[in-house]
């Protein structure tokens, strides 16, 4: 392989937390080479899927080119002017509270901080939140309460060296799959045990020594339950609680808790307090599972109690370790992205705090206490607290907790800005102002992973159209509003010289963050930055915190906490008897703006489904394949069944990413309840209550095209394919005129048509021709269509396509099981029968399949076993 390390620019992948290095390389025709950066410590060469599927995400079929108001194309002049003004208008007659931001952890550390001074420092008003809130927040509560400071303990290296490490509410194979091949690298060369405490069997349960499918949201009992057990046996670490107050207190929570509610196997229990009791380096990681709950923040200091009552914090192969869902969570935690704290860890309701922040900044306006978070701002903006609004790089009307409600209140919003690459989501469909902004590849500034190791990420594409840099319309609107020298910025290099220099300051007041040496760095060096784990300080840079056992309450001692199990804030009941839980897939992100326009990420798992266990199944009516409406008191979704023993009885999982963009009856948070934790103001994903039913379409289709469809229906899901697009229909009532329905639905009023009918049967195939050649297909029946769809997916090198099946001499691939290589399911399985593969390394040396990022190798096991047991069987 080429080495493209001399010639190629570092840059970071803008999806999960892990912070990957990449080589990005220009092809001279407006897209990139990527491979993964060798060189950077979080990744050290290696990609995930999505990762690998960057370069096929660069394209401007969907860009937004430049600024509209009213729908309408105009200049930058004209749209700034017009938001500096209806700001500044709002506030002057409703007041600085008047006006919220909405921002994203796809946000470039130096955009977060402007966005966070423009709001708090000169409109003087905590109205600015992120979708972070939905991601972290209660990770951050619970280590400001354990450590005095949201401070990440450990790093990467920690999964190197520990001797057992569980995996809680994280499916660290599917959603940070670069750290999970790092601890399959340490599990193979020195025997790491891994423990999976998750609801649901997921891929990462597949190389785990112990999975505890816990009751949702009983976390808090489990390691209430721990901490007793670690008290029972004598294990509490003396030396450790003279720098930790609250152990009593704790213990005397822990005791009282009833472990029963977690529904696990008390053989199960006793395991897993053994393993980690008995192991002496324990890594805890833990995810979306602990933090998107009503009870998040507990849980994650009941996590805190354990590794704080063992001495298992800040040294090597031991601590505690959140793993951020997004590329810039952490940057935006530095920078007071959230509407409860201040820039470099201040706190805003400190005066302190406030009054040096303000003197830094020469802030005319400070707030004195939190803003909005998430879900509040939102229910601020549709009873009218909130007059003027501007989302930032985000999608809430899919993303936020009772989307529709969020839909509503954002379209009576009197005003609404929106910053975005896409006029095409959800949200930016409701903006009066659409501001198109600079997107990955084009955008310059930094970003921080979930060790605390801040990255470069550069710009190797030119902004296309009128496109411009976040930061950069941030500022000018600052200017605009009257502030010209405090947004008198030129490059993203000077923002990032100043906020590492107010780190400093905050150093001063005891807070862990401090990037201060850092401040001086003059534009080379700013460009030539290296991957730098904070703090950087003349004395210090990088490590573990807490070896010294300092902590950052004024006493300098840790806090445990007492902490209770609390039920999740909804109870199931006879109309509602089900639990759902959402999640993310394998090769999707967020609301798909960047992922969805890819057709080998798409080709995994290309519907909406829902994951049901078989007993409930048979006792709902549900077959495999059925459409299914999902209800709760706040909104439905149709997706697919999906039967499965994956998730226990009463639980459902629908995964998070589709929109009114790619199936609109499939926006699953429409269903999930706003209720919040107390503490950290985070929704709680994972335990909404909702009914099941069979949804009776009365007929179902399925479509290939060449071109984008528009399809018209009551449930419809659309991805793209190498060729154009496939889409699953259904719908009620009858369609007398199938051909019409069809030129409508493709735009072909004048292609030629073959079509197959059978009236009686409900079924219709057919075929359109333009010049000569296939370009769209469209299959119904008054069941689930049953056609080779990746096979069909492949137009228009289809022949005999109306037969819906692949002819003998060309083999259907079948759906693709490993996205990295494009290899299908038929494929693998036909070379583990004529090859006689027995392992997953084998498949990958006949197939390639599995030996990138490897979060596909569950399933390659899987369908392995699955494969062995059907050869047995005859």
């Amino acid at each position: 392989m080429k080495d493209l390390s001399a010639c190629a620019t570092r840059s970071t992948c803008p999806y999960c937390g892990v912070g990957c290095g990449v080589l990005l390389q220009p092809d001279g025709a407006g897209g990139l080479t990527v491979t993964g950066d060798p060189d950077h410590p979080a990744n050290q060469g290696r990609l995930c899927s999505k990762g690998s599927a960057l370069a096929e995400t660069v394209g401007l079929s969907q860009r937004l080119l430049a600024p509209l108001v009213a729908g309408k194309e105009t200049g930058w002049d004209h749209a700034l002017q017009l938001v500096a003004d209806r700001f500044r208008e709002t506030i002057a007659e409703h007041g600085p509270d008047s006006v919220a931001f909405y921002v994203s952890g796809q946000l470039l550390t130096e955009d977060y901080y402007v966005a966070n001074k423009l709001m708090k420092g000169f409109i003087g008003s905590a109205n600015i939140d992120t979708n972070s809130r939905l991601c972290m927040a209660s990770t951050v509560a619970g280590h400001k309460r354990a450590f005095g400071t949201d401070t990440v303990p450990g790093t990467y290296e920690d999964l190197d060296e520990a001797d057992l490490v569980v995996l809680v509410g994280s499916n660290l194979a599917w959603c940070h799959p670069v750290l999970y091949q790092r601890l399959m690298a340490a599990r193979q060369a020195r025997g790491t045990k891994i423990i999976v405490v998750d609801p649901r069997r997921t891929a990462s349960c597949d190389s785990a020594d112990l999975h505890l499918p816990l009751a949702a949201g009983s976390d808090v009992a489990l390691f209430n339950h721990l901490l007793s057990q670690i008290d029972t046996a004598g294990l509490v670490d003396v030396d450790s609680l003279t720098h930790t107050t609250g152990i009593h207190e704790a213990l005397d929570s822990a005791l009282a808790d009833d472990v029963s509610v977690t529904r696990l196997n008390p053989d199960d229990i006793a395991q897993f307090c053994q393993m980690w009791m008995g192991t002496e380096k324990v890594v805890t990681i833990f995810s979306q599972g602990v933090n998107q709950s009503s009870s998040g923040s507990d849980k994650v200091n009941a996590i805190l109690n354990c590794h704080l009552a063992t001495g298992r914090i800040g040294k090597p192969g031991c601590g505690p370790l959140s793993v951020t869902g997004q590329p810039n969570a952490m940057g935006g935690r530095e920078v007071g992205g959230l509407a409860n704290m201040l820039a470099c860890h201040l706190d805003i309701e400190n005066a302190d705090h406030r009054a040096a922040v303000r003197d830094f900044w020469s802030a005319p306006a400070m707030p004195e206490a939190p803003g909005l978070k998430a879900v509040d701002l939102f229910r601020a903006v549709g009873d009218g607290r909130v007059k003027a609004l501007w989302v930032i790089h985000t999608n809430p009307v899919v993303s936020m907790p009772e989307a529709d409600a969020v839909r509503d209140a954002i379209a009576a919003c009197p005003f609404t800005v929106v910053s975005d690459i896409t006029a095409r989501t959800d949200t930016a469909r409701l903006a009066d102002v659409l501001l198109p902004a600079a997107a990955w590849a084009e955008k310059d500034g930094t970003v921080t992973n979930s060790d605390r190791t801040i990255s470069r990420q550069r710009s190797v594409l030119p902004a296309p159209g009128q496109a411009r840099a976040d930061w950069d319309i941030l500022a000018e609107v600052g200017r605009r509003m009257g502030w010209v020298s405090a947004f008198d910025y030129q490059t993203p290099g000077e923002i990032f010289r100043e906020y590492a220099t107010l780190s400093g300051i905050a150093a001063k007041f005891g807070r862990d963050f401090d990037i201060s040496g850092l401040s001086d760095l003059d534009a080379v060096g700013y460009d030539a930055l290296q991957p730098t784990r904070w703090p950087v300080t003349a004395t210090r840079q990088g490590g573990r915190f807490f070896a010294d056992g300092q902590f950052y309450h004024p006493d300098g001692k840790a806090r445990l906490l007492p902490v209770t199990w609390r039920a999740p804030a909804a109870k199931t009941e006879p109309r509602y008897p089900f639990w759902l839980n959402t999640g993310r897939l394998r090769d999707q992100w967020h609301t798909m703006t960047r992922t969805g326009m890819s057709a080998r990420l798409s080709a995994h798992l290309p519907e909406p489904f829902l994951d049901i266990h078989p007993d409930d199944a048979h006792v709902t009516g549900i077959n495999p394949a059925d459409l299914v409406q999902v209800a709760s008191p706040h909104g439905t979704s149709i997706l697919r069944a999906r039967i499965t023993s994956d998730v226990t009885q009463g639980q459902v999982f629908a995964p998070i990413h589709w929109t009114g963009e790619t199936a609109p009856s499939a926006r699953i948070d429409a269903v999930v309840a706003a209720a919040t934790d107390p503490v950290s103001g985070q929704p709680e994903s994972k335990a909404s209550v909702v009914n099941v039913t069979r949804f009776n379409a009365e007929w179902y289709g399925f479509a290939v095209s060449d071109r984008e469809m528009q399809p018209s229906c009551e449930y419809w899901a659309k991805t793209p394919t190498k060729t154009g697009y496939r889409a699953e229909l259904a719908g009620m009532g009858t369609i007398n005129d199938w051909q019409t329905t069809a030129r409508d639905l493709f735009g072909l009023p004048e292609a030629q048509t073959t079509i197959v009918e059978d009236p009686a049967r409900g079924m219709a195939r057919l075929a359109f021709h333009e010049h000569g050649q296939l370009v769209a297909a469209l299959f119904i029946s008054p069941e689930p269509v049953a056609v080779m769809r990746d096979y069909l997916a492949t137009l228009p090198q289809v022949p005999d396509l109306l037969s819906g099946r692949a002819p003998a001499d060309r083999p259907d691939p079948g759906p693709v099981l490993c996205s990295c290589f494009d290899v299908g399911v038929n494929t693998i399985l036909t070379a583990i029968e004529t090859k006689g593969l027995m392992s997953v390394e084998a498949i990958g040396e006949a197939l390639q399949a599995g030996t990138n990022c490897g979060s596909c190798r569950p399933e390659l096991a899987s369908l392995l076993a699955s494969a062995h047991q059907k050869e047995a069987a005859q």
